[in-house]
């Protein structure tokens, strides 16, 4: 591109959710990267006011939200003049509005990221989604509402994004597709005999073999119910049906996903394990831009393995395509009880594979409804986390 298309094309005007955490930092740095393409106008944080003050003052946003209402006078000490500060789950909304704004990027861990998602796309905004339970919890009433408002849903997750590329520009529709392919690492604990996963501790499930990510993340990648999440959020980002999306296991995490289709052509999109590529393709798209991000050196690679997943020992890819095929309230329960096991086990109060039973005795205590409005949804996850909190107990 010449330098005189690049100084007069409008940069793209984002709103960062969840700024401090993994995501969050990836998407300053692409920013950074790309100053003529990315102006960060927002950002918001939960309660790292240290952190996220400093990003305030490096980007030179003038609009920051903490969801933390308890810190706000200290987050308010530390920002330059002048930066108007939204607080708590209406603050982020709020932020997620913001006039002028292009695009949110929500990357807010867990459920607090629907109510903002919601609010940037009645705003007309286009969303970039790294939060795996915003469509989780209301795939329905978030696609419905982003084609009546006629904004885009860009995925962020690395799986989601390399499938995105794949159909990017494919006119033949979802017909067209057999199988969505998700692929996943495996996890810490692959090739783990199933009378050890109950040995687990917190400190293994941390360690991650090939990405860096937050705790709950992390976790939910050993148990294999992000991938579990993944399928759910896949069946609404593409129009495809859960039967026709599958989990192959890939160490190397260098195939990021596939697309196979129905003459039995596969596409795949391969890159390092560096969730700049994706962040950077869902922030410029439909734009491919040269930044700083290294490519493939395919004399390196030693050899690229793919096996089935072990999906008896591993139960949260059969649990999470049951929730997605039944539909309605399941999928939230479904991902509410499994942050209520996650945290559970984080405290020392279940063993590792005890996840797996939360989630598929609540599940199996749930009399699914209707999800068609977010009323209906919030009611389920506080449901599910109720009688999840007891089967931990119990």
């Amino acid at each position: 591109m010449d330098d005189a298309l690049k100084t007069s094309r409008k940069r793209k005007k984002v709103v960062l959710l969840g700024s401090t955490g993994s995501i969050g930092r990836s998407t300053l740095e692409v920013a950074k990267q790309l100053p003529e393409w990315i102006e960060l106008v927002g950002l918001a944080a939960n309660g790292s006011v240290e952190v996220l003050a400093a990003q305030a003052r490096e980007t030179g946003v003038r609009h920051v939200a903490l969801y933390d209402v308890s810190k706000l006078g200290e987050l308010r000490a530390l920002l330059p003049s002048g930066v108007e500060v939204f607080a708590g789950p209406t603050g982020l909304a709020e932020l997620a509005a913001l006039e002028g704004a292009d695009m949110v990027l929500v990357a807010i861990v867990g459920t607090a990221g629907l109510g903002p998602a919601l609010a940037a796309i009645e705003a007309g905004k286009d969303l970039a989604v790294a939060s795996k339970e915003i469509l989780v919890m209301a795939g329905g009433v978030v696609t419905a509402a982003a084609e009546r408002k006629g904004v885009k849903l860009l995925p962020v997750d690395s799986e989601h994004n390399a499938i995105f590329q794949c159909l990017d520009g494919h006119r033949g529709g979802p017909d067209e597709v057999s199988r969505l392919v998700l692929t996943a690492s495996g996890g810490p604990f692959r090739t783990w005999p199933t009378k050890r996963l109950a040995e687990v501790t917190l400190a293994q499930a941390l360690k991650h073999p090939t990405w860096e990510m937050g705790r709950k993340i992390t976790i939910d990648s050993a148990t294999l119910f992000n991938k579990g999440l993944e399928m759910i959020e896949a069946r609404w980002l593409f129009g495809i049906g859960m039967e026709r999306i599958d989990v192959i296991v890939h160490p190397q995490s260098i195939v990021h996903s596939m697309v196979e289709f129905v003459d039995g052509s596969v596409l795949a999109q391969l890159s390092r394990t560096d969730m700049c590529f994706p962040i950077q393709y869902a922030l410029t798209w439909p734009e491919r831009i040269a930044g700083g991000l290294r490519p493939l050196n395919f004399a390196e690679l030693a050899k690229l393995e793919f096996e089935a997943p072990r999906r008896e020992d591993f139960p949260a890819l059969d649990l999470a395509s049951q929730a997605g095929l039944v539909g309605g309230t399941l999928p939230a329960v479904f991902n509410a009880a499994n942050e209520v096991a996650v945290d559970a086990f984080v405290e020392g109060r279940i063993a590792f594979p005890d996840i797996w039973r939360v989630v598929g005795e609540t599940m199996a205590a749930h009399d699914v409804g209707p999800a068609s409005t977010l009323e209906e949804i919030i009611d389920a996850d506080a449901w599910a986390r109720a009688r999840a909190c007891g089967v931990c107990a119990g």
